[in-house]
């Protein structure tokens, strides 16, 4: 008998004599549950997430896109890359954007990699949702707004509405029926990029968006 059947052998004779049962989910996640409205659900997150170094904004959603424009002028962004087909992206007026330019995502990574790496300044995309408990951020990228949107510029810039932050990620994978159908890639995302060396330091913006900041509508009785 060969090293190789020998292990098989071992490992086939430990496996259960019974199908071991699949865990109780909602009876893990219930103790977790909340009695809190969307507002102490959206504070909860906000915390989380500026705990990981992230500025949040809340705004509406008429105010939004000028709320935008005044940050990319404030932070000196010259090039804003994001989807133009998407609902968010047609809104943007590049009117509104004084000193900045507005670039809409067109072809592929290789056709644009060295602007992309060394001339866009900031990116935008949506965010599909958000859980609470840990202050991330769920991002689903398309074709129409890739991830490099949110991976690769210095400053990512995210769109969530309040309505769709969740209280753990079990909630948002039951809710949205993740089940159902899932992209290429799904981003969970909590604050700019970060490393630590072996004594755990954390340095933030070594791979990646340096910045992240987030702009949250419909927060209705939320406070700035």
């Amino acid at each position: 008998m060969s090293a190789r059947d020998r292990i098989l052998a071992k490992l086939r004779a430990t496996q259960p004599q019974a199908p071991v049962s699949a865990p109780v989910l909602d009876a893990h996640y219930s103790p977790r549950a909340r009695d809190e409205s969307s507002a102490e659900r959206l504070a909860r997150f906000r915390t989380g997430i500026e705990g990981f170094h992230a500025e949040v904004h809340l705004t509406s959603n008429a105010d939004w896109p000028e709320l935008l424009a005044h940050l990319c002028a404030d932070k000196g962004i010259g090039t804003l890359l994001f989807g133009a087909d998407t609902p968010a992206g047609r809104r943007l007026d590049p009117a509104v954007f004084t000193g900045t330019t507005l670039r809409p995502w067109i072809g592929q990574v290789e056709e644009i990699k060295a602007d992309l790496f060394h001339r866009v300044d900031a990116g935008f995309t949506q965010a599909r949702g958000a859980i609470a408990e840990t202050g991330t951020l769920i991002v689903w990228p398309s074709e129409a707004e890739p991830r490099t949107l949110s991976l690769v510029p210095p400053i990512h810039f995210a769109l969530l509405d309040a309505r769709s932050i969740h209280p753990t990620f079990f909630d948002a994978l039951r809710t949205e029926n993740w089940a159902a159908g899932l992209p290429t890639n799904a981003l969970l995302i909590s604050g700019p990029s970060k490393t630590a060396d072996i004594q755990q330091t954390l340095a933030y913006g070594a791979h990646g968006p340096k910045e992240l900041i987030v702009l949250v509508i419909n927060a209705e009785g939320a406070q700035q």
